[in-house]
């Protein structure tokens, strides 16, 4: 029997479930609408979990997006530590891991993805630790005090931003890269070359070229065993490898899926009155030339969600937002627009020994990507020239004596 049935029911309590609430009520959507949550923490931000959070900077108060009242005030319900398993498709019902039945109108999946783990002897020891929760968090920082050594795996942004904060709490750290640079998926060598020796300089040890055999330990992690033969003492493992996402009981119910549940220009699945937002999405985008892919940022979260929810209330929208993202490290914030993905040419705009200068991306001599190191005004108005897929001359762009905003 089903227990509750809201008009929507959003599935998920980070950025793409919260603003699809917020953006439902905006448009003055009258019906019943829940957010279910599997953790037991009313929606808050990610990103400064492996930045700000990780190193004590903010406390978890300040990463709610909305306070409890906001949602009480706009007659959002809320229902914590539910994570659904099932979804009926037919009869329109959910069913969570409590045993509760939920019916839905319309279902907006938001559920992002949880952390790829590793597959090797000792990935389930004491000390191996993710961040993509609070909880994850909250028990790497209760570890962290006894902790001598850490070892990190992954050179992505995450792996980064950890070693970045974990370095500030005065933890000595190596961090593991299997690729020859990190940042190798996302960015340019010239990025990467700059991010490996900003690291260095603050005393982390990385390791390029590196893989991992296994994790040693009995009970805890002691060490991270390499395919060389080294062993990396380790008290602590953070594992910063990249997410699955979480659509097990779409694709069961029948929703088509890749690398992500399939979505249109509205944020529709495949499955009748059902939405996939946010990590989990994966669409054709006009800045990666169509193709068909997830992007893993608060604001493609956010703008899908405002895209589902006009849908839903019967607004025209499509999904064509300009991709962007940022990075904090140290003293550093990088901020990127456009996919850099298929680039042909990468020019470094400035100095990097003077640490504020940016790299733009060319294919076939438009320009597709910036990203900007300690660089606002480069990030600001290079995103004109990534709109309008700008040719310019690689050495007007080279030159700092000319403002980005002159090469449109």
């Amino acid at each position: 029997m089903t227990e509750a049935r809201y008009d929507v029911v959003i599935v998920g309590g980070g950025h793409a479930g919260a603003q699809a609430a917020i953006a439902l009520r905006q448009e003055k959507f009258a019906g019943t609408v829940a957010i279910l949550a599997a953790e037991p923490e009313l929606p808050y931000e990610r990103p400064p979990l492996s930045k700000e959070y990780l190193a004590s900077d903010k406390p978890f108060e300040r990463l709610l997006i909305r306070p409890a009242t906001f949602w009480t005030e706009r007659e959002v319900d809320i229902l914590l530590a539910e994570a659904v398993i099932a979804v009926d498709a037919a009869e329109r019902v959910l069913r969570t891991d409590s045993g509760r039945a939920i019916g839905y109108g319309e279902l907006i999946w938001a559920t992002g993805g949880a952390p790829r783990r590793l597959t090797c002897d000792g990935h389930a020891l004491r000390g191996v630790h993710a961040i993509r929760t609070r909880g994850d968090v909250d028990r790497l920082l209760a570890e962290l005090p006894g902790a001598r050594q850490v070892v990190v795996l992954g050179g992505g942004y995450i792996g980064l931003e950890a070693a970045a904060a974990l370095t500030k709490l005065g933890k000595p750290v190596t961090l593991v890269e299997t690729l020859d640079r990190v940042l190798a998926r996302v960015a340019g060598e010239p990025l990467s070359r700059f991010f490996e020796a900003e690291h260095r300089a603050r005393g982390v040890r990385v390791l390029l070229n590196a893989r991992v055999v296994c994790v040693e330990g009995s009970d805890k992690v002691d060490g991270v065993r390499l395919a060389d033969g080294e062993l990396l003492p380790a008290d602590i493992v953070i594992v910063g490898i990249g997410i699955v996402p979480a659509i097990e009981p779409l694709v069961a119910a029948g929703a088509s899926a890749g690398d992500g549940v399939l979505v249109d220009a509205q944020c529709r699945t495949t499955l009748p009155h059902v939405f996939a937002i946010g990590d989990i999405a994966a669409h054709a985008n006009a800045f990666a030339d169509g193709a068909t892919i997830r992007l893993e940022s608060v604001q493609n979260a956010n703008d899908q969600a405002v895209i589902a929810a006009r849908t839903i209330v019967g607004r025209e929208a499509r999904y064509e937002a300009m991709p962007w993202f940022w990075s904090n490290q140290y003293d550093l914030k990088l901020q990127t627009v456009g996919l850099s993905a298929g680039f042909d040419e990468a020019v470094v705009r400035g100095e990097p020994a003077a640490r504020s200068f940016s790299v733009i991306y060319l294919r076939g001599g438009r320009v597709i990507a910036v990203d900007a190191v300690n660089a606002v005004k480069d990030y600001v108005q290079g995103r004109a020239l990534v709109v309008a897929g700008a040719k310019v001359d690689p050495a007007d762009l080279a030159n700092t004596g000319k403002s980005l905003k002159e090469l449109l």
